[in-house]
C-alpha cells in the first residue's frame, strides 16, 4: 500500500480499494461486534469536525465508509497536500514549500504515528493520570485542566528525530523523511509544570514516563507502541504543555487528539500524543522506544556503515540548528529578482542569522531574521535577491545559532538517520 517515493499519494485509492481496512489503518480498530470502527463514540464528532459541519444521516453510513470529502487525490485524513510515506502505521511529511505560513495550519502539519490510534477520542471522557513519585497522585479530565491551571496559547516546534533520513547514504532503516516532518502551529493547553507542581514533585525525580492510548501495531494489549519521557529539568520549562487545542481548535485525531505533550526543540516522539498518563521516576525511563538505539545516536563520530555497540548510543535530546527554504518551491520558474523565505529554529536556542547563497556557497548574503514569537517557536526570514542573467541555480540557505553553531555541508552519518541537519537548497530555474 505505501507509495513509491517519488509518487504523490494516491489516497483516494487506498479508501476506495479497501474501506474497511482504511478505517483501522487509518482511525482505529473495527473490534468483534463492532464494525463502525472510526465511527464509534466520540469518533463521529470528530469526523463532523474534519468534514466541517454535523453528518445528519450519519447513522446510514455504512461500516467502513470514509467520507468522500475525505477520500480526494492527495488528501489525507483533512491534510492538505501532505506526502504520504507509510499507512501502517500513519506518517506522512509536508512539502517544504506548504510550509510557507508563519504558523503552521493544522491541515499542513506533520504526522508521525508509532501505532494504532484509539478507537475513542471523546473529549468529555477523557482523563489524566499523573502518579509515581509524586506527593498526591491525580487523575484530571480536560475540564479540570482548564479550570485549575493557567490556559496558554504558544507557537512551539515539533520535528521528527528522523527529519532528512532520507538523504543518509548508506540509507539508514526507517521512514524515508525529506524535510518536511516539521511544523510550528500554536498550541493551547496548560503547562506541564503547573500540573506536576500541583502533584508534588519528589526529591528523587529525575525523569518523566508518557503513556497514551494509542495500540501496537501486532494488536497486542500489552505492548505499547511508544512510551518515551524528558528529564525532570526539560519537564519543569515554560513551554512544556499538555495541550487541547491545535490553532484555535480541536486537535486533529492524527496529531493527538484529545490531549498531547507538547515538547519543543526535542524529538517530537516525546511530545506523546493521546495522552492518558505522565508518571514520575527515579531512573531514566525504560518505555517503548527509549532504551536500544531508538532515538538515540553514536556517542563518537563513526565511519559510515560502521556497526556500533548499543552500550555506545546515548539519547537524542535537543535538535540541532536548522532552516528550511519555503519560497520559492523547489523546480520552480521565476524572474531575474524574487524574495526568499523561510524558517530557522534550534532546539532550545535562539537562531541568530540566516545566510543565503545562489553561487553554490562561493558566497552568502545575510536575511532579515524574525525573532521567535515565543520561546519554543521558529524564526522566520527572507531576503530579496537579483540574479545576474537567466539560467538554472540554488537557493542554498545556512543558520547559526545563539551559540555559534552552523548548519554544516554534511553531517557524520549515524546507523538510524537521525539529527540530519545539512543545509537547504532548492533549485530553481530564472528567465
Amino acid at each position: 500500500m505505501t507509495p513509491k517515493d517519488t509518487d504523490a499519494p494516491h489516497v483516494g485509492g487506498f479508501f476506495a480499494d479497501d474501506p474497511e481496512a482504511a478505517d483501522r489503518a487509518f482511525f482505529g480498530r473495527v473490534t468483534h461486534g463492532d464494525r463502525r470502527g472510526f465511527l464509534r463514540k466520540a469518533g463521529l464528532a470528530t469526523m463532523g469536525a474534519m468534514v466541517g459541519g454535523v453528518i445528519p444521516f450519519h447513522r446510514n453510513m455504512p461500516a467502513g465508509l470514509i467520507p468522500a470529502a475525505l477520500a480526494q487525490e492527495n488528501v489525507l485524513m483533512g491534510k492538505d497536500g501532505l506526502t504520504l510515506l507509510n499507512d501502517r502505521p500513519v506518517n506522512a511529511e509536508t512539502p517544504p514549500h506548504l510550509l510557507d505560513d508563519a504558523i503552521t495550519p493544522t491541515a499542513r502539519h506533520f504526522i508521525r504515528n508509532n501505532g494504532i490510534v484509539p478507537d475513542d477520542m471523546d473529549p468529555a471522557a477523557w482523563t489524566l493520570t499523573i502518579d509515581g513519585f509524586v506527593d498526591t497522585p491525580m487523575e484530571l479530565t480536560i475540564a479540570d485542566l482548564r479550570e485549575r491551571f493557567e490556559v496558554v496559547t504558544m507557537a512551539l516546534t515539533l520535528e521528527c528525530g528522523g527529519n532528512g533520513r532520507s538523504a543518509f547514504d548508506p540509507p539508514a532503516s526507517g521512514n524515508q523523511w525529506t524535510y518536511g516532518a516539521v511544523g510550528c502551529s500554536e498550541w493551547t493547553g496548560v503547562r506541564l509544570r503547573d500540573v506536576l507542581e500541583a502533584a508534588g514533585v519528589q526529591s528523587n525525580v529525575i525523569y518523566t514516563a508518557h503513556y497514551g492510548a494509542d495500540y501496537h501495531l501486532s494488536g497486542d494489549p500489552d505492548k505499547q507502541p511508544l512510551s518515551r519521557g524528558v528529564p525532570i529539568a526539560k519537564a519543569m520549562t515554560d513551554n512544556v504543555l499538555i495541550a487541547f487545542e491545535m490553532n484555535g481548535g480541536p486537535l486533529h485525531p492524527m496529531n493527538g487528539a484529545p490531549l498531547r505533550l507538547v515538547v519543543p526543540g526535542w524529538p517530537a516522539s516525546t511530545a506523546q500524543k493521546w495522552l492518558t498518563r505522565i508518571q514520575l521516576r527515579d531512573q531514566v525511563h525504560d518505555g517503548a522506544k527509549m532504551t536500544g538505539t531508538s532515538y538515540r545516536v553514536p556517542n563518537r563520530p563513526i565511519a559510515p556503515g560502521e556497526e556500533v555497540a548499543t552500550e555506545d548510543f546515548v539519547i537524542i535530546e535537543r535538535m540541532p540548528v536548522k532552516s528550511l527554504v519555503t519560497f520559492p518551491a523547489n523546480g520552480a520558474e521565476i524572474g531575474m529578482e524574487t524574495e526568499v523565505r523561510g524558517h530557522a529554529w534550534s532546539g532550545d536556542r535562539s537562531v541568530d542569522a540566516v545566510e543565503v547563497s545562489i553561487d553554490f556557497g562561493a558566497t552568502w548574503q545575510p536575511t532579515d531574521l524574525d525573532p521567535a514569537v515565543n520561546e519554543g517557536a521558529w524564526q522566520n526570514w527572507r531576503a530579496d535577491i537579483s540574479f545576474p542573467q537567466a539560467g538554472y541555480y540554488e537557493v542554498w540557505a545556512r543558520a547559526t545559532d545563539n551559540t555559534g553553531e552552523m548548519q554544516p555541508h554534511a553531517i557524520d552519518w549515524n546507523p538510524k538517520g537521525y539529527l540530519n541537519n545539512t543545509m537547504h537548497r532548492v533549485g530553481i530555474r530564472v528567465s
